[in-house]
């Protein structure tokens, strides 16, 4: 491992904590596309049926 010194807690904290933010974007984005994908298909099937 690299060593870090004096600010090896800051630094491990902040890329752990950027690592969790990514994730849960990564996580926000997935959710909104499947509910999005699902409104397209509804919109689809509304205008095919009628």
């Amino acid at each position: 491992m690299l060593e870090l010194g004096k600010y090896a807690d800051a630094i491990l904290w902040s890329w752990g904590l950027t690592l969790l933010l990514v994730g849960l974007l990564i996580l926000v984005t997935i959710r909104s596309s499947r509910k999005v994908r699902a409104d397209l298909q509804a919109a689809e099937e509304r205008r095919k049926n009628g």
